[in-house]
């Protein structure tokens, strides 16, 4: 399968303490070429591949970041389902409430220039803002309240705008004249509580503050500095039916897919309207690594490292949020960046600044685990990429194993994909939520017999290969085979 690469670079920089020593921007490349990454590239492409697939996925596009590099990004499926137009790294799609994060940049510029405070109270800014409030003892609510979602505002802005099939998002005018009417949910600082009012309010403050409205400030301040010249606001009749993937629902019973109606997300747009390509928020991750080590003037790296840091924490210890940033843990490990939800689309970014390591992922349909498959793709990736960077040589595989590598299809459905992971021969079955796990080791014996490696390092049952007069291949274990096509 092809694995396109589109690289870009920044000068490079300074070493920050908390990061990975930068790869040279002449050494990225190599980065990308290095044979343990390749490995891993194609290993999350099988899987990948396998995975839009058996979960009848619309269309998908992935991509991994390491520091500079977009190291790969690839299209799976179909952005337009019905004339079979397929989807690629530079497919636009919603981008849902990873809208939010470039809110919550331009909140932090304005403050780092003396335009705010994050503990104004956001009347201060928004002399309209007014709402129902059962607890004026409990003080106001602040700027900082609505990037951490502990403001106490209720979840929404009063108009049904996540049903269908209208989707009827408020404009700005229609947000401020129901403000009024809606309450309150609980006393500012009390509970985390998730809000697209809030984000939606941070954005009208963005507008008030800087004397712009809010897309040219996010234009001109941030996506045009970064070179997102794919990423709006809101979703643009211009793109519909061409770079902007078709929106379809989440499977039904009968496990088909409708096709979402059009629908603007106007005055909610900073928190829910923004659509991009994986390409484009690739350059964003790659920005912030950038200004991680003190590189770029749009942010400064310790405002950065302010919103990526955990600022409100639920009693449970485990709801955790920044400034704009979800953070979370995973297998101990700390990530930043933020997921997406919208009729018809699903995202997810993901970063982990320590690895200067970042993902990417956009599906237009309903119902699709974003942040597993974000966070999938890290954990192939990440290793390998760790290990290139620091110039040390991946497991050398011997090229004879590659006669036996491709897909096999098992005898009561599914599939075997062999492949060459870590120098050896591995089977992986498909399809599988979770691929590094569902990896099977196998040790070479003679001719044409392997056996599969157990957990504690004996050797368990043979594996033998049988390649066909017509060219295809034969698997057997167990007294049974599956068959890799010839030409496969």
């Amino acid at each position: 399968m092809p694995r396109p690469s589109i690289h870009f670079r920044a000068a490079a920089a300074a070493l920050a303490l908390v990061l990975l020593p930068r790869v040279p921007a002449e050494a990225q490349e190599k980065v990308a070429q290095d044979p343990g990454v390749q490995e891993a590239l194609h290993l999350l492409d099988v899987w990948m591949d396998a995975a839009q697939a058996y979960e009848g996925i619309p269309g998908a596009s992935l991509a991994v970041v390491h520091d500079q590099e977009l190291v790969w990004a690839k299209g799976y499926g179909y952005a337009h389902v019905e004339r079979k137009e397929p989807a690629t790294p530079s497919t636009m799609y919603s981008i849902c409430s990873i809208s939010k994060l470039f809110t919550s940049v331009g909140v932090l510029q304005l403050r780092d220039q003396g335009k705010l405070r994050l503990d104004d109270p956001v009347a201060k800014h928004l002399d309209w803002f007014t709402i129902k409030d059962d607890f004026p003892e409990a003080g106001p609510v602040t700027i900082e309240g609505l990037l951490t979602h502990s403001s106490g505002l209720p979840r929404e802005a009063a108009a049904p705008y996540w049903t269908g099939p209208e989707y009827p998002f408020p404009t700005h005018e229609e947000i401020v004249e129901r403000l009024p009417s809606q309450s309150m949910l609980y006393p500012p600082r009390t509970y985390f509580q998730y809000s697209n009012l809030a984000l939606t309010l941070a954005g009208e403050v963005v507008a008030a503050a800087a004397g712009h409205s809010f897309d040219e400030y996010t234009r001109a301040n941030i996506l045009d500095p970064l070179g997102m010249s794919s990423t709006f606001t809101d979703l643009e009749d211009r793109f519909r039916g061409n770079r902007l993937a078709s929106p379809y629902t989440a499977r039904g019973r009968d496990g088909t897919r409708g096709l979402v109606p059009d629908y603007w997300v106007r005055g909610i747009s900073p928190a829910a309207g923004f659509i991009s390509t994986v390409e484009d928020l690739g350059r964003f991750a790659s920005w912030q690594f950038r200004v991680l080590d003190g590189d770029d003037a749009m942010l400064d790296r310790n405002t950065l490292r302010e919103m990526h840091r955990v600022h409100w924490l639920e009693p449970d210890g485990e709801t955790t949020y920044g400034l704009g940033f979800s953070v979370w843990k995973s297998d101990g490990d700390t990530f930043v960046g933020h997921g997406g939800s919208c009729p018809g689309y699903r995202s997810q970014l993901l970063l982990r600044p320590q690895d200067r390591v970042a993902t990417t992922f956009m599906a237009n349909g309903q119902g699709v685990n974003a942040r597993g498959f974000a966070q999938t793709a890290y954990d192939i990736m990440a290793p390998s990429l760790r290990r290139a960077a620091k110039g040390e040589a991946a497991e050398t595989a011997d090229a004879a194993l590659e006669r036996y590598t491709g897909t096999y299809q098992r005898p009561l459905g599914g599939e075997s994909a062999v492949l060459v992971w870590e120098g050896d021969l591995h089977v992986l079955s498909l399809p599988t939520g979770n691929p590094l796990d569902a990896l099977t080791p196998l040790r070479y014996i003679e001719g044409d017999t392997f056996r599969r490696v157990r957990d504690n390092g004996d050797l368990g049952e043979e594996f033998i290969f049988e390649e066909l007069p017509d060219g295809a291949m034969r698997m057997w274990r167990n007294n049974n085979f599956s068959v890799r096509p010839a030409g496969m």
